[in-house]
């Protein structure tokens, strides 16, 4: 096949959504309408070929992106299946990176839920064209028309209806196809795999006509002939609305919106059709602009394999067989095992051992990893998240990846001396592989802290240590990340000259601090020129700021919300070195710091739960008494959802609380929001706890 109509007929697709919205129910079907399997997994029985790691399986959750290829009417599909835990939030972000297109999931009853909004903006941020598809339509409670309201209202995208349900709840039989005007119906026997296409029933007609109209009214902009012809006489082909669609949807400026059931093996051959039909390939995608590694003016890449070689390494995982295991999009070329690669952050040479196409845990072997493909390769030794891999001759760095900061620890140490070694493997494995989790040392304390996203994220963590990397060890209650700010604009002053090793080392430094948003973190601007001081001296003074920044005078906790201005920096020819510019900017940021009156902050969490009727004072008291703020309560079909807010550390052990009052019948998801002041009893009472009151 020629490589241009490759391109053009593979798809990069994300299925994302909320947490227990259907995705890899439906991602199942997929594969078994394409054959990849010919049984289908479900999440209930834990045998979902999507969900492999035990973890998952025992969970009935997705904890990490897995990455799987079909062939669907000539095309080649390689489907991303995220995670919708906010803890693993992480997961879908690098996957949306690399794609380029995403399917979201919306359940029929809960609509526009907390999660989708997250996922949703993180595809709006790398500007991901998406269709939609509300699952579950023969659930009590279905309201297609309500979810494509919520849409509307909550997110950036059109929503448009390119079908409606035929029936709804216990009646749901299929869909209507707007495009078609057909309706479409599925044999149980095959399980859903023979389509029955037939006329629209004559209660749905004018239903149907109507939802038609307004998606022809919404589209008609995209395509002057479709446009034209609804003009001359209110009708078009099929051909041209697709065709319109495609053009909206490239654009990112339409979302196409269909319904099912995916567990009913309803409607799901319909969304593949869309998928290729409507989400891009490739080359509608076009060029991929990063930047030159030496003096940072734009390259751009097109997705050719004429193209020198270039691949965004977007996610690294530990693998029982073939060990350390990178995903990478290859934006541009092919390159195979003799092929020499570097990577332009650490300018270390790589080169590929394995190259395979993913199917979930198993593998396919490649020769070359061509323009277009999402691979994993094995044989990277200094290569993580976010790297770029290129052709020495041609290199490029695409832009990198930024992921939350972690804001839940918990001490871990191993249960005996011989354990030592292992465990510190085993968590520098787990960082190598997920940029959300991070390891280091309590200066207080000395305790070893391992951090996540939330006690669900460290709890598969410290159950993966035990049943992966066969490490016993003991673990403390979680604690949470707070942080230290200042609350006044300070000026300092100072002279640092002194001498080390028997040579004199000199800087002088005017510095001034002053609080910003605390979601900045620590904030380094500098005034002086390149005539006053060598920029060299100046990236000390911010080295030096950076690291005195990695815990307060006050808590020792690390500081954000800090804005720093470098006025002056005084020099001397003999006696100033990077070394005294890095001292002198380290004491004169912690002596501002101190003078500029410390406040702690807090992480404050943002909440939504979804409660009967009777139980909406009890949830509310309880909050309330957790300092939490209640933002707002509204209807959900026969349910309300309070919608509000809560420290961090009121919030461990909710889940159990939350089922004591509403008799288990309330749900809640639970994610960070932003960092705020925290007030003086809570202040006080954190710093008795780790004694610097």
């Amino acid at each position: 096949m020629d490589k241009a109509i490759g391109l053009a007929r593979l798809r990069n697709i994300g299925i994302m959504a909320h947490i227990d919205a259907g995705k890899t129910t439906t991602t199942e079907r997929i594969l078994y309408y394409t054959g990849v399997v010919h049984k289908m997994g479900e999440v209930h029985d834990g045998n979902a070929v999507m969900d492999w790691m035990v973890q998952e399986r025992e969970r009935g959750i997705t904890i990490t992106s897995a990455a799987i290829s079909c062939e669907y009417n000539g095309h080649q599909i390689n489907i991303i299946d995220t995670p919708g835990h906010v803890d693993f939030t992480v997961e879908v972000e690098r996957s949306l990176r690399v794609l380029d297109g995403a399917v979201a999931i919306f359940d029929s009853v809960g609509g526009v839920e907390p999660q989708s909004e997250t996922v949703w903006h993180q595809a709006d941020k790398y500007r991901v064209p998406r269709i939609a598809f509300v699952n579950k339509m023969d659930r009590a409670g279905a309201d297609f028309e309500r979810v494509i309201a919520m849409m509307e209202k909550r997110l950036s995208l059109t929503p448009v209806a390119v079908q409606i349900p035929l029936g709804t709840e216990e009646s749901f039989e299929g869909v209507i196809d707007l495009i078609t005007m057909k309706a479409c119906t599925y044999d149980s026997e095959s399980l859903g795999a023979k389509e029955i296409v037939g006329e629209i029933p004559e209660h749905f007609q004018d239903d149907a006509q109507y939802h038609r109209e307004v998606l022809l009214e919404k589209i008609c902009d995209y395509d002057d002939e479709l446009m034209e012809r609804m003009l001359e006489s209110h009708s078009a082909d099929e051909s041209l609305i697709r065709r319109a669609l495609r053009s909206a949807v490239v654009a990112n400026t339409v979302c196409p919106v269909l319904c099912g059931a995916a567990f009913k093996n309803k409607g799901v051959q319909r969304l593949m059709d869309a998928i290729v039909a409507y989400l891009p390939s490739p080359l509608d995608r076009g060029e991929v602009v990063g930047r030159d590694p030496e003096s940072g003016t734009p390259v751009a890449r097109q997705p050719s394999s004429e193209e020198a070689f270039s691949a965004l390494v977007f996610k690294i995982a530990s693998d029982a067989h073939t060990g350390r295991l990178a995903y990478a999009r290859v934006y541009s070329g092919a390159a195979g095992f003799k092929d020499g690669l570097i990577n332009p952050r650490t300018k270390a040479k790589e080169r590929m051992t394995r190259i395979y196409r993913m199917h979930a845990n198993r593998r396919k072997q490649l020769q070359t990893a061509e323009v277009g493909e999402i691979v994993g390769i094995v044989g990277l030794k200094d290569t993580t998240t976010g790297d770029t891999l290129c052709d020495p001759k041609s290199p490029v760095v695409y832009e990198e990846m930024h992921f939350p900061i972690p804001v839940v620890s918990r001490a871990i140490e191993p249960k005996s001396a011989a354990d030592e070694e292992k465990l510190q493997n085993a968590l520098a494995r787990l960082v190598d592989e997920d940029p959300t989790c991070s390891v280091h040392n309590d200066p207080e304390t000395g305790q070893r802290l391992i951090a996540g996203m939330g006690e669900l994220h460290l709890e598969v963590l410290i159950d993966r240590l035990v049943r992966e990397f066969n490490v016993e060890a003991f673990v403390g209650k979680p604690q949470v990340a707070y942080r230290e700010t200042i609350s006044q604009r300070n000026r300092e002053v100072l002279e640092f000259s002194q001498p080390i090793a028997g040579k004199m080392q000199f800087a002088s430094i005017v510095m001034e601090v002053k609080p910003i948003e605390p979601g900045s973190g620590v904030a380094f601007v500098s005034r002086v020129s390149e005539g006053q001081a060598p920029q060299a001296f100046v990236e000390a003074v911010k080295q030096g700021v950076m690291e005195a920044s990695s815990g307060g005078e006050m808590s020792g906790y690390p500081l954000a919300g800090v804005g720093v201005t470098l006025e002056k920096l005084g020099i001397r020819e003999d006696d100033t070195t990077e070394m005294s510019c890095k001292i002198a900017g380290s004491l004169a940021f912690r002596q501002a710091c101190t003078n500029a009156q410390s406040w702690l902050l807090e992480p404050m969490m943002s909440l939504e739960v979804v409660v009967p009727e009777a139980f909406v004072g009890p949830v509310i008291n309880d909050l309330n008494g957790r300092r939490g703020r209640i933002i707002g309560v509204s209807s959900r079909g026969e349910m309300q959802l309070v919608d509000g807010e809560a420290p961090l550390a009121e919030m461990f052990g909710y889940a159990t609380a939350l089922r004591s009052l509403t008799q288990g019948r309330a749900v809640y998801t639970m994610q960070f929001d932003r960092y705020e002041r925290a007030g003086k009893a809570v202040q006080e009472a954190v710093l008795k706890r780790i004694g610097r009151y």
